[in-house]
């Protein structure tokens, strides 16, 4: 029997088809889950809102751009990563807070 050695880091050869280099341009996302699935929905707005009869509420044309499922295990580090592209962002652009609408005041729940 061979003992083989386990790496002590894994790094990841990632390869991007040609056709998802550009990727899909999203207004806002939606994240829902599951027991055991995160979903992360990204939407793009079809077109302007329409308020139809008396509805106190106009409803938003969007579309799902791209859908992500990824497992509860990752939602974590995503959020950390996300959190620290958010922060090396605002430090890049010198801005001292997030753009004003970032929580998606005024989008769709």
């Amino acid at each position: 029997m061979t003992d083989e050695a386990t790496p002590a880091q894994i790094q990841f050869d990632v390869n991007l088809p040609s056709e998802n280099e550009t990727g899909v341009f999203a207004d806002f996302a939606n994240i829902w889950h599951t027991p055991n699935t995160f979903v992360l929905d990204f939407l793009s707005v079809k077109g302007p809102a329409v308020q139809t009869g008396d509805a106190e509420v106009a409803r938003l044309p969007v579309k799902v751009a791209a859908r992500v499922r990824i497992p509860p295990e990752q939602i974590f580090p995503l959020i950390e990563a996300l959190t620290q592209q958010g922060q090396r962002w605002l430090r890049e652009t010198g801005r001292s807070a997030p753009p004003e609408n970032w929580a998606g005041q005024g989008m769709p729940d």
